[in-house]
């Protein structure tokens, strides 16, 4: 047993040791406090760039890192206004999660015990971009911004024209919409026209341009398509064969289809013509129902009761078919017009297509020659090398002469035609409007009649009230 002064030597001792304990446990307490204090969430400085389809982490961590596993976690869209993931106690509250998203959103359980809170977010579609939420209610906030895109490599297709070679270049599942550029070779832009732009009904965009080239030393041609926004380009190359530079076939194609439609405009103007003339032949369309000049004058005379009242009701029946026929006769005239300005239209096409088509013959009998000549000159190695190929060049052109020449032929007579038709189509609009003059002088003639009748049924009321007038005196005697 301690002695009493032993007791008296340990007891200081004691109270000191107690009063380090609870120092210690206080600074503890205190420092835990602090750092909780600070903790805050980190999220991404930069938007976050997603493709169609793809599988993206929006970033968000604890810091300092704590286990969140007992936490209550949110993601929201902040344009929705909606919780898109929810999780308490380390369990997914999926009833309160957007419709949008289920079954596309998830944490990692491992992660989180490290304070990573970072959301999954699979199989991304273009209406999750947005602005996205990262809560720990009563803690703090982060924010990430996701931007979705589209892309997917052009396609080029060639096809020949009579100036060189036009190439198309198509890409589908754009987003946003991008834009279309055409190089050369050596990197150089190149002139194209503008991109045709259509969005699909998924939201998706397709756009296409062209561009005509002509012959290079290379030959080779570049489509990029890109999109800034997201920072994605698509390139596809192309190189055009020489033997694609010579006079196209295709080009006799399009000068087929434009004869066949010179053709049916023409066929259209005979059967019109062909309508007015059987028109003609029962009777003048324009024609006025002739009223016996002294039937009329002998009722305007009044030779007998009632006369000038008939005289009227011929006159104005006179005046009604004038008007018919003006009317008639004016929608003919508009129409013959519209015809001449549309054969006259025609006409201008046949000439640069006749001009075009003589363009293309010289061509090809230069061609032709040039070739010849080649199959002369040279080694007789190289002549035997390139022999095949040039005879099967010389026929393809000699063809293609043919082809031209009849084309030629065939534009030259429905120029010919046109001409005819556009001669006798002014002739028609000339008697038109002559035939209006005689319509709108007999209506000046019918109106002069037609006054003259109502001036001599004005007087005849007067006279009339004026006998009535006179007997009135003799009755009242």
């Amino acid at each position: 047993m301690l002695d009493m002064k032993d007791r008296l030597f340990l007891k200081p001792k004691l109270c000191d040791l107690g009063a380090l304990v609870l120092h210690h446990t206080v600074v503890l307490l205190l420092l835990t406090y602090s750092c909780r204090g600070q903790q805050h969430l980190i999220g991404p400085t930069q938007p976050i760039v997603a493709m169609v389809g793809d599988d993206i982490v929006l970033p968000c961590y604890l810091e300092p890192c704590v286990d969140a596993s007992a936490m209550t976690v949110e993601w929201e869209r902040s344009d929705l206004k909606q919780i898109i993931y929810l999780m308490r106690d380390n369990v997914e509250i999926p009833i309160e999660q957007n419709s949008l998203y289920e079954s596309r959103t998830s944490l990692s359980t491992n992660k989180l015990k490290c304070g990573d809170i970072s959301l999954k977010l699979s199989k991304v579609k273009l209406s999750d971009a947005g602005t996205y939420k990262c809560v720990i209610p009563n803690l703090d906030t982060s924010v990430a911004e996701v931007i979705v895109g589209s892309v997917s490599t052009p396609d080029i297709t060639m096809s020949i024209v009579s100036n060189g070679v036009t190439l198309e270049c198509k890409s589908g599942s754009w987003y946003p919409e991008p834009e279309v550029l055409w190089l050369d070779d050596e990197g150089n832009l190149l002139s194209a026209g503008p991109t045709e732009t259509v969005r699909g009904p998924d939201g998706l965009y397709t756009v296409s341009n062209r561009v005509t080239v002509e012959k290079s030393h290379s030959n080779r041609f570049t489509c990029k398509v890109q999109q800034n926004n997201i920072n994605k380009t698509r390139e596809t190359h192309v190189n055009v064969p020489d033997d694609f530079f010579l006079v196209p076939a295709d080009s006799a194609v399009r000068v087929i289809i434009c004869l066949v439609v010179c053709f049916m405009s023409i066929a259209t103007v005979v059967v019109i013509m062909w309508k007015w003339g059987l028109n003609n032949q029962k009777g003048s369309k324009h024609g006025i129902p002739p009223i016996p000049e002294l039937e009329l004058q002998l009722l305007m005379e009044g030779q007998q009761e009632g006369d000038l009242t008939r005289a009227e009701k011929v006159v104005n029946k006179k005046k009604g078919k004038h008007d018919e026929v003006l009317q008639s006769n004016t929608e003919d005239l508009k129409h013959v017009e519209g015809v001449i300005t549309t054969l006259t239209e025609q006409k201008m096409d046949l000439k640069n297509q006749r001009e075009k088509l003589i363009s293309q013959l010289q061509e090809v009998n230069t061609k032709l020659k040039e070739n010849e000549k080649k199959l002369m000159d040279g080694s007789k190695l190289q002549k035997e090398k390139k022999e095949m190929k040039r005879k099967k060049i010389n026929e393809e052109l000699d063809q293609r002469r043919k082809e031209l020449e009849e084309l030629l032929k065939n534009t030259e007579k429905l120029l010919e035609t046109t001409e005819d038709l556009i001669i006798r189509m002014t002739e028609r609009k000339a008697k038109l409007k002559n035939d209006r003059e005689q319509i709108e002088k007999q209506q000046k003639e019918t109106e002069t009649q037609r006054e003259e009748i109502q001036r001599k049924l004005q007087s005849e009321k007067e006279e009339k009230a004026e006998e009535k007038g006179s007997e009135l005196p003799k009755g009242g005697e």
